[in-house]
């Protein structure tokens, strides 16, 4: 067994190493040299840790002319006294999509792939809604938000832990009908990503996870990460923690939660790593693909290609007084957010799983880099704690990020009152039209699969055969509807609604019965037909 001293000296020497890659930031970089300071990081994070009941945070920055900073602050779980370190996992959530693309460019790098390609060049059986849409859909097209696709298409074959493989993906998308224009806006999600994969297994002959592990893992010395949460062994792995209410996730008492991602999800957010290894990725994208012995994992070309801005993600007046990180344009790259910082170009990314945030920035044209990996699920306390950080690194005007977080959250939990009032979820006038047994039967989406209704004195149930977690009794909850009542911490419960005609059910359709549900859980994509009994 190593001890602390050497484990932390392995990372030291790996880092250390990194310095050969310097010579590839520019002189602004250069000139840009800061003294991060400890003790002030220290308190930043105390605050916020404090103030917002954050069990455990990571900190990892990379600057010109200084050792890289990393530590660990608080808990791996509530209730226990096992620290967070330098080698603790986190799961970095969609801050894996980055990772996605840098594997895509090694192969465009050997000319095996090209980011104009069609994607049915690699994937024969790879179809879309749209015929038309199937022909000109490109791998460059997989990994911008720009298909036209619903947010979060899919999210439910992944999320919660079900039966579902990334083959199941693949022919659920011609199933999913889009909700805007081919490359006509932007919006989020996961399961292009999970097909970029594919695309990768394809050309490479080798799964995801082996190619991410030997591709970039192993050169980068990445000794503490795995490409997908089946992987993660040991103890030394963070928690993972939610307020479930009373009455809706974001409010209510933290507590420990499972996991809630399966292995598919891996090209789009399974990557589990350490604040060591996200240091050495900072530097070797600072370094735009070299590694300390001056080869490449990938091109100068290829670093700005996955650099540059291409959807539009939103627009405004830029930077107030009151809010001074918003961007005039804010736009998605090749796995990286693309913006403007207090003046300067930021990359960056958040990752987000039930009980877990992180975030990760660049700010390139200064060599600058760092992550804030955590084990809470309350994404504005993450927020405001990275631009706390980021303002001292790069010595901006001071602004009270704490005060400003805590106004975020109180806007919040304000607009959920309106919503809802202090008492839950009211069921809507109305109730079943039918007698309990004619609900009873098994229903088929086409993306997703079946889910069986049955009942027990007189009680109906669900299930959703294929995401274990989703099962529950039903309430009335409207004419011909019913809400489920999932175990805690099983993503969102739902609201099934049963169209009868001629006194016979025809169709099943969903909705999330929180109108502030993340739109993994929303259900709304959920079209389904009695197949039998």
């Amino acid at each position: 067994m190593k001890t602390r001293l050497e484990l932390n000296r392995r990372t030291t020497l790996a880092l250390g190493a990194f310095t050969a890659a310097s010579t590839l930031w520019n002189a602004r970089a250069q000139a840009a040299a800061i003294a991060i300071d400890s003790a002030t990081i220290d308190a930043v994070v105390a605050r916020f840790r404090q103030e917002f009941e954050i069990p455990g945070v990571g900190i990892a920055i990379i600057a010109p002319g200084q050792a890289p900073f990393l530590k660990g602050y608080g808990v791996r779980a509530l209730g226990q006294s096992a620290q967070v370190d330098l080698h603790t996992q986190f799961a970095i959530a969609s801050n894996s999509k980055a990772f996605t693309s840098a594997a895509l460019a090694i192969l465009v790098d050997a000319g095996k792939l090209a980011w104009e390609d069609p994607v049915i060049k690699h994937l024969p059986e790879f179809r879309m809604y749209d015929p038309a849409v199937t022909q000109m859909m490109t791998v460059r097209d997989l990994l911008l938000h720009r298909s036209g696709l619903p947010l979060g298409a899919g999210d439910l074959l992944q999320f919660p832990v079900g039966d579902h493989t990334r083959e199941d993906l693949l022919r659920a998308l011609p199933h999913f009908k889009p909700a805007t224009g081919f490359r006509d806006g932007y919006a989020y999600d996961n399961i292009l990503y999970i097909i970029a994969g594919l695309v990768l297994e394809r050309i490479s002959g080798q799964s995801w996870d082996d190619f991410v592990a030997s591709k970039l893992f192993a050169p980068l010395g990445m000794r503490d990460a795995v490409t997908n949460p089946t992987l993660v062994r040991g103890l030394n792995h963070t928690a993972r923690h939610a307020r479930l209410g009373p009455p809706v996730i974001g409010m209510g008492k933290l507590e420990t939660v499972p996991p809630a991602e399966t292995a598919i999800i891996a090209p789009a957010g399974g990557i589990n790593a350490s604040i060591s290894d996200a240091a050495l990725w900072l530097k070797v994208q600072l370094a735009q693909g070299v590694l300390p012995d001056g080869h490449r994992l990938w091109s100068k070309a290829q670093s700005d290609e996955m650099w540059k801005p291409q959807t539009i993600t939103a627009s405004g007046p830029g930077p107030t007084p009151e809010a001074p990180q918003r961007s005039v344009i804010s736009a998605y790259a090749l796995g990286w957010g693309v913006s403007e910082y207090r003046g300067r170009r930021m990359l960056a990314h958040s990752g987000g799983l039930v009980g877990q945030i992180t975030r990760t920035t660049l700010l390139p044209d200064h060599g600058i880099g760092f992550v804030v990996y955590s084990n809470t699920g309350d994404e504005e306390p993450i927020s405001g704690l990275r631009y706390a950080i980021l303002d001292r690194l790069i010595d901006s005007p001071p602004f009270d990020w704490l005060a400003y977080t805590r106004a975020r959250i109180q806007k919040t939990q304000t607009e959920v009152m309106a919503v809802m009032g202090t008492s839950g979820f009211t069921s809507p006038a109305g109730g079943p039209s039918l007698i309990v047994e004619r609900y009873v039967g098994r229903y088929r989406d086409p993306w997703y699969g079946d889910i069986v209704v049955g009942q027990t004195n007189g009680v109906l149930s669900i299930d959703f055969t294929h995401t274990s977690i989703f099962k529950s009794r039903l309430e009335p909850f409207g004419p011909d509807s019913f809400r489920t009542r999932f175990p805690r911490g099983a993503g969102e419960d739902a609201v099934i609604h049963f169209a009868v005609k001629d006194g016979r059910i025809v169709e099943v359709t969903m909705n999330a019965l929180s109108p502030l549900a993340d739109f993994s859980f929303d259900f709304k994509d959920l079209h389904f037909v009695p197949v039998g009994p």
